[in-house]
């Protein structure tokens, strides 16, 4: 037999409750949260990610680093870029890349620790 991980009976525990509602999630929030997330479960965003903590990047080297089309490379850049994980600097004919702020940072580096 199957063992539940459920309540088998549902009760609220008012207490428990006055303590986090002040401290609710906004929508916004967890979908912003959400958005970062899913931004990471591509191996092709992940390696851009991976790259860029490494030192800042022109998509000419990221191309090369990724294995992947310029335009592929841009266009995980400006999902990127979207999401305020990484912005891009212009330095004459070329773009430079880096992360966004050292919480992302710490995020990332967290992330693949733990792979």
């Amino acid at each position: 037999m199957e063992e539940q991980w459920q309540c088998e009976e549902f009760c609220v525990h008012d207490k428990v409750l006055a303590e986090i509602e002040p401290k609710r999630i906004s929508e916004a929030q967890s979908q912003q949260t959400a958005e970062l997330f899913k931004a990471l479960g591509d191996a092709t965003r992940m390696k851009i990610l991976y790259y860029l903590l490494q030192k800042e990047l022109c998509v000419c080297d990221l191309t090369v680093l990724v294995g992947a089309s310029q335009s592929a490379v841009s266009h995980q850049l400006r999902i990127l870029r979207n999401l305020h994980i990484v912005y891009g600097k212009k330095e004459g004919k070329q773009v430079i890349y880096s992360i966004c702020n050292d919480h992302v940072r710490r995020l990332l580096e967290e992330a693949l620790a733990f792979s």
